[in-house]
């Protein structure tokens, strides 16, 4: 690193400063009331920080180059600005369509995420040899991509669709800042052992998916009892 080029070591400072503003913005944005004001401004300003941890990430990943890191960086930022996206997305339950960003950002994920898992699986090397690492990432980033994908050509018949994405995908994106975070600390005991990378994964997705189930139960209308029909 003391031999890098004046431009690596300003990226890494910017991807850093970053890196941290997402970190400690995302409590701020969850914690706020839901489409208020404070939510708006927290949420928008933690989507910039992503993007630019994303944008500084794949130039130095290519140089060193990392090729997991690249990889990885695209399905992180993809999660949180699908989150976003998905906002300007409520029509698609009454049958609007998506515009071109969200197909080509979507396809990118879809493509880089395969090729993550496919080289996890048959070229570790390829990426560092994080094998089952790379696999487990590359298949979290097929499944977000490809989910988003459906919805633009089967359009979703639930309501809230967008809130459960919108929810589902900013965690998600806060999972991999807590995944970065994990793999700058703690591999400095622990190495680059896999439950380093993968264990905000294997916490975050079950609270997603009790997060979620939360949100399901309370948008779902309650049924009336015979009784109350009557009274």
């Amino acid at each position: 690193m003391a031999h890098d080029p004046l431009w690596m070591k300003l990226f890494l400072a910017i991807h850093i400063t970053a890196g941290a503003t997402s970190f400690l913005l995302a409590p701020v944005a969850l914690a706020t009331a839901k489409g208020g004001k404070q939510h708006k401004r927290w949420g928008m300003v933690y989507l910039w920080a992503m993007g630019v941890v994303a944008a500084t990430a794949l130039p130095m990943a290519l140089y060193r180059p990392v090729l997991f890191l690249a990889l990885v960086a695209v399905f992180s930022f993809y999660s949180a600005f699908s989150g976003y996206r998905v906002l300007k997305l409520k029509e698609l339950a009454r049958g609007g369509s998506a515009k071109p960003i969200d197909w080509i950002a979507g396809v990118i994920t879809l493509a880089s995420s395969f090729c993550l898992a496919a080289f996890g699986a048959f070229r570790p090397q390829w990426v560092q040899n994080f094998g089952i690492v790379a696999i487990v990432f590359g298949f979290l980033g097929m499944r977000l991509a490809s989910t988003q994908l459906f919805t633009f050509v089967r359009k979703p018949k639930e309501k809230m669709f967008w809130w459960y994405t919108h929810l589902g995908n900013f965690i998600g994106s806060y999972i991999a800042a807590w995944t970065a975070f994990s793999a700058v600390t703690l591999s400095q005991w622990f190495g680059n052992a896999w439950y380093v990378w993968l264990w905000p994964t294997i916490i975050g997705v079950p609270a997603i998916v009790l997060t979620s189930a939360y949100y399901h139960r309370k948008f779902t209308p309650k049924s009336r009892t015979p009784a109350q029909v009557i009274a």
